[in-house]
Protein backbone atom coordinates (compact mmCIF):
# COMPACT_ATOMS: atom_id res chain seq x y z
CA UNK A 1 0.00 0.00 0.00
CA UNK A 2 1.42 3.50 -0.82
CA UNK A 3 1.06 6.64 1.28
CA UNK A 4 -0.73 9.64 -0.08
CA UNK A 5 0.63 12.47 -1.71
CA UNK A 6 0.60 15.06 1.11
CA UNK A 7 -1.52 17.24 -0.95
CA UNK A 8 -4.22 14.53 -1.23
CA UNK A 9 -4.15 13.84 3.06
CA UNK A 10 -7.67 14.85 4.30
CA UNK A 11 -7.91 15.42 7.91
CA UNK A 12 -10.26 13.90 10.12
CA UNK A 13 -12.75 17.09 9.81
CA UNK A 14 -12.68 17.23 5.90
CA UNK A 15 -13.39 13.16 6.31
CA UNK A 16 -16.09 13.43 8.76
CA UNK A 17 -18.39 15.47 6.61
CA UNK A 18 -18.33 12.26 3.95
CA UNK A 19 -21.70 11.13 5.05
CA UNK A 20 -21.84 7.09 4.13
CA UNK A 21 -25.20 5.19 4.93
CA UNK A 22 -26.50 2.06 4.33
CA UNK A 23 -29.24 1.49 1.80
CA UNK A 24 -31.61 -1.03 0.17
CA UNK A 25 -31.83 -0.85 -3.65
CA UNK A 26 -35.42 -1.10 -4.26
CA UNK A 27 -36.29 -1.00 -7.83
CA UNK A 28 -33.04 -0.24 -10.74
CA UNK A 29 -33.67 0.30 -14.74
CA UNK A 30 -32.37 1.42 -17.57
CA UNK A 31 -32.12 5.07 -18.26
CA UNK A 32 -33.24 5.64 -22.25
CA UNK A 33 -30.07 6.88 -24.59
CA UNK A 34 -27.13 5.90 -21.53
CA UNK A 35 -25.02 3.59 -22.02
CA UNK A 36 -22.75 3.97 -18.79
CA UNK A 37 -25.41 3.99 -15.96
CA UNK A 38 -28.15 2.77 -14.63
CA UNK A 39 -31.28 4.31 -12.62
CA UNK A 40 -31.69 2.54 -8.93
CA UNK A 41 -33.87 3.57 -6.16
CA UNK A 42 -32.46 3.23 -2.80
CA UNK A 43 -34.28 2.94 0.70
CA UNK A 44 -32.65 4.98 3.21
CA UNK A 45 -35.01 4.19 5.76
CA UNK A 46 -36.26 7.55 6.01
CA UNK A 47 -36.44 7.71 2.93
CA UNK A 48 -35.93 6.88 -0.90
CA UNK A 49 -33.29 8.21 -3.49
CA UNK A 50 -32.68 8.19 -7.02
CA UNK A 51 -29.23 7.24 -7.92
CA UNK A 52 -27.41 7.16 -11.35
CA UNK A 53 -25.23 3.98 -10.99
CA UNK A 54 -22.07 3.55 -13.10
CA UNK A 55 -21.86 0.07 -14.29
CA UNK A 56 -24.55 -0.78 -16.93
CA UNK A 57 -21.62 -2.16 -19.54
CA UNK A 58 -20.92 -4.73 -16.61
CA UNK A 59 -24.34 -5.18 -14.95
CA UNK A 60 -28.37 -5.46 -15.62
CA UNK A 61 -30.29 -3.56 -13.45
CA UNK A 62 -32.19 -6.17 -12.39
CA UNK A 63 -29.00 -7.87 -10.35
CA UNK A 64 -29.13 -4.76 -8.26
CA UNK A 65 -32.87 -4.63 -6.50
CA UNK A 66 -32.13 -6.14 -3.02
CA UNK A 67 -28.61 -5.50 -2.69
CA UNK A 68 -27.74 -3.93 0.82
CA UNK A 69 -25.14 -0.85 -0.59
CA UNK A 70 -23.03 1.71 1.06
CA UNK A 71 -24.51 4.87 -0.49
CA UNK A 72 -22.93 8.69 -0.01
CA UNK A 73 -25.65 10.69 0.45
CA UNK A 74 -24.46 13.95 1.08
CA UNK A 75 -22.67 14.29 -2.57
CA UNK A 76 -23.43 17.54 -4.53
CA UNK A 77 -26.98 16.11 -6.80
CA UNK A 78 -25.44 15.83 -10.57
CA UNK A 79 -27.92 15.59 -13.76
CA UNK A 80 -27.09 12.95 -15.75
CA UNK A 81 -29.12 11.63 -18.73
CA UNK A 82 -32.47 13.70 -17.17
CA UNK A 83 -31.91 12.01 -14.04
CA UNK A 84 -31.14 14.07 -10.73
CA UNK A 85 -28.74 12.01 -9.14
CA UNK A 86 -28.67 12.48 -5.32
CA UNK A 87 -26.12 9.86 -4.23
CA UNK A 88 -23.24 7.79 -4.68
CA UNK A 89 -22.91 3.83 -4.87
CA UNK A 90 -19.39 2.91 -3.48
CA UNK A 91 -17.38 0.33 -5.51
CA UNK A 92 -14.04 -1.12 -6.12
CA UNK A 93 -11.79 -0.56 -9.33
CA UNK A 94 -12.41 -4.71 -10.80
CA UNK A 95 -11.05 -6.05 -13.45
CA UNK A 96 -10.99 -4.14 -16.75
CA UNK A 97 -12.77 -1.42 -15.42
CA UNK A 98 -15.98 -3.59 -13.82
CA UNK A 99 -16.71 -1.55 -10.42
CA UNK A 100 -17.55 -4.06 -7.38
CA UNK A 101 -19.98 -2.37 -5.49
CA UNK A 102 -19.39 -2.25 -1.95
CA UNK A 103 -21.96 -4.54 0.11
CA UNK A 104 -22.86 -5.45 3.87
CA UNK A 105 -24.72 -7.76 5.24
CA UNK A 106 -27.99 -8.16 5.15
CA UNK A 107 -28.77 -7.42 8.67
CA UNK A 108 -27.27 -3.88 8.40
CA UNK A 109 -30.27 -1.74 9.37
CA UNK A 110 -31.20 0.37 6.24
CA UNK A 111 -30.21 4.31 6.92
CA UNK A 112 -27.62 2.96 9.01
CA UNK A 113 -24.58 5.13 9.77
CA UNK A 114 -21.26 4.53 8.55
CA UNK A 115 -18.35 5.56 10.47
Amino acid sequence: MSEAAPDQIVTFEEFSKVQLRIGKVVEAEAIPGMNKVFKAKIDLGTEQRELAVGGAPFYEPNEFVGRIVVVCTNLEPKKIGGLISRGMLLAADGPEGKPIFLTADENAPVGSPIH
